[in-house]
């Protein structure tokens, strides 16, 4: 039996990777996240099935009883924007120092354990004049992005550990996506290659198999060619699945720039290892849709207006402006 570690298993992408996990027969899963009231409801369900952790990476002593004898640890647990950027302290501790501790247990205890890292794509920084990406462009972190600074810093760390590693840099990762201050981050007109959380939890399940291919290398997780859009359409499909209309939604509401995304150049690269590519955009929007409740989308019908009006009550560009703060204004429109 091969041991596999699981850490944020009740995140999105975690408990999808859970579930799939499960369905093999030659793992034994031990899944680990905070004893929250939602991991808890989440986990429940899968006590019978894999060994349930509450607790903390940054518990040394639990990190230690948990990787001294395992075979591959996916790492999956980290504070994610927008709290990421809010709370920079609180995201240096769980992402870098969390992560350290398991690097630090493996290089100490068990040399044989291979780590599976997940990064991210906003490492690259602004690409909305240049939307093509490949692993070995230049990282440059959009301005405030604190969140991909300690992914960058987390990274470094992990590759001058010279453990056995693989470091996944995710594209835009989509479940049944939750609308917050984040969404006016994003230019309009930014390219996005995104990835359903299915397609992405196949890949961490099968990178279990895959520790040769994939030891001390990086590699650009993305849908592929048939998971490409801009960001107007992509609000546009996901706004008309939820019943709410866009016509309410004012542009200045969007920065012009100083955020992330593209389309991965190379985006087959991980794929022929790991063929973990099925999503389409369009597979994508029909199961939102089946998953949407007729009734929230016929009051998202009637009440369209005020949910456009309270959403960009959120968005800061449009904030900045009305503010006349000169500093937001200059790290999110162009001149």
């Amino acid at each position: 039996m091969i041991k596999v570690v699981l850490t944020g298993a009740g995140g999105s992408i975690g408990y999808e990777t859970l579930k799939q996990l499960i369905l093999k027969d030659d793992l034994e899963i031990t899944a680990v996240d905070l004893p929250t009231t939602k991991n808890k409801r989440r986990l429940k369900k899968y006590e019978d099935k894999v060994n349930i952790v509450y607790g903390s990476i940054n518990d040394e002593k639990l990190m230690e009883d948990l990787l001294w004898n395992a075979d591959v640890i996916i790492h999956l647990a980290a504070i994610i924007p927008p709290l990421a950027d809010s709370k920079p302290d609180l995201t240096r501790k769980v992402n870098f120092f969390g992560t350290k501790t398991i690097v630090d247990i493996i290089k100490e205890k068990n040399k044989n354990c291979f780590l599976i890292f997940s990064s991210s794509i906003s490492v690259y920084g602004d690409r909305v004049d240049d939307p093509w990406i490949t692993v070995n462009d230049p990282l440059c972190p959009s301005e405030g992005d604190y969140y991909a600074y300690v992914k960058i810093e987390t990274e470094k760390m992990i590759q001058e550990s010279k453990i056995n590693y693989t470091i996944f840099r995710l594209t835009g990762i989509m479940g049944h996506p939750m609308l917050d201050p984040l969404m006016f981050h994003m230019p309009l007109n930014t390219k996005m290659e995104i990835a359903s959380t299915i397609d992405t939890a196949r890949a961490f399940v099968n990178a279990v198999y895959n520790e040769k291919k994939l030891n001390k290398k990086i590699f650009n997780l993305g849908g592929g060619e048939n998971c490409r859009t801009t960001y107007r359409e992509f609000l546009i499909n996901m706004f008309k699945i939820y019943g709410i209309n866009i016509k309410y939604l004012k542009e200045l509401a969007f920065a012009e720039k100083n955020f992330h995304c593209g389309y991965y150049k190379d985006t087959k690269i991980l794929n022929d290892i790991l063929d973990f590519q099925r999503d389409t955009l369009d597979s994508y929007y029909k199961r939102v849709k089946s998953e949407t409740k007729g009734l929230i989308r016929f009051l998202s019908k009637i009440f369209s207006r005020p949910i456009v009006y309270f959403l960009e009550l959120k968005s800061e560009p449009m904030e900045a402006k009305k503010k006349n703060n000169k500093n937001l204004i200059n790290r999110f429109f162009k001149k």
